[in-house]
């Protein structure tokens, strides 16, 4: 297999796959659950898994590729291409596209910028980006679209929303509220603030396993044959945005350890992508302080190093 960076064998790439399994699972920090979403606190964070496929078709996974965790922030991708397949460049004036520089939940921000979030990826801009896929639409035929939307990327049908997370998140989400309701002040949603954040909480609480979002992610590696999901505009669009935002304030030191586009979630899950390559997800619930998953980037690092994938290189 001949890919941008070292030259590997299918048999070479599974073993660093599982070799980078059993370096996640050694002694050593494991990082913290996201404990302000009760959910999502109980979850053992000794858990890792890493899949990738490549853009010829073929698949490597290890630890527990197979598990279904919550993908939280990472639904927003998704979510994203969907409004932009709507909208198209006018979406660009409700939400920006720059790094925050602040927690991805701030109100300051937001209030000092007049209601604009500084990109779809925080969460002010996830919740315009989430009105803007609603539009007049039932919320439950919106997740309805979303979800068909994951399973067509990924060729696979299970593929569901957790009801319980998805309360939890609605009975801990004042912020989000607050975030919302200040949106709507400056005239930035179209949509009740419950119908709008009813939607975000549950599209953050669907549920994927490695392999199936590894999968689901092929269509952000360019426009090979059968995954023109997007156009291939949009395509550049959303992997320079994760780029520079896809890890909120730990963007910079994500791009500068691991080189390539990525989105993380709360629930510990990374989605990555090699431009024309391959794409990638780990996981592991444990965090790091800027709330992206521990193990999962490390382990991100290693292939990077180990492959030569980073776009930078």
């Amino acid at each position: 297999m001949t890919l941008m960076g070292k030259t590997l064998t299918p048999e070479q790439l599974q073993a660093l796959v599982e070799r980078l399994d059993r370096e996640a699972r050694q002694a050593g920090e494991w990082g913290q659950v996201a404990s302000y979403i009760p959910e999502l606190a109980c979850v053992d964070p000794r858990q890792f898994a890493i899949s990738v496929c490549t853009v010829d078709g073929q698949e490597f996974h290890a630890g527990d590729a197979g598990k279904a965790f919550s993908i939280q922030s990472v639904s927003k991708v998704f979510t994203l291409a969907l409004a932009l397949g709507r909208h198209g460049d006018g979406l660009w004036q409700r939400v920006g596209r720059e790094p925050s520089g602040r927690a991805f939940n701030s109100i300051v921000q937001l209030e000092v910028e007049d209601g604009i979030p500084r990109n779809p990826f925080i969460n002010a801009g996830a919740i315009v980006t989430t009105d803007a896929v609603l539009g007049c639409n039932a919320p439950r035929d919106t997740l309805g679209e979303i979800l068909r939307f994951l399973r067509e990327a990924s060729g696979d049908e299970d593929i569901h929303i957790n009801e319980q997370v998805a309360r939890s998140e609605h009975a801990t989400g004042d912020r989000n509220f607050s975030l919302a309701y200040f949106l709507r002040s400056c005239g930035n949603l179209t949509n009740d603030c419950d119908r709008v954040l009813g939607t975000y909480f549950h599209h953050c609480a669907i549920e994927m396993s490695t392999a199936q979002l590894a999968r689901a992610t092929r269509f952000l590696c360019g426009g090979f044959e059968g995954q023109r999901m997007i156009g291939l505009e949009r395509v550049r669009a959303i992997n320079a945005l994760m780029m520079t935002c896809g890890h909120y304030d730990g963007s910079g030191d994500f791009a500068y350890r691991v080189g390539f586009p990525g989105k993380s979630g709360v629930g510990g899950g990374i989605m990555a992508v090699v431009p024309n390559v391959a794409s990638i997800a780990v996981w592991s619930p444990g965090l790091d302080r800027y709330g992206n998953s521990l193990k999962g980037t490390a382990a991100l690092e290693g292939l990077s190093k180990a492959t030569g994938w980073s776009v930078f290189a």
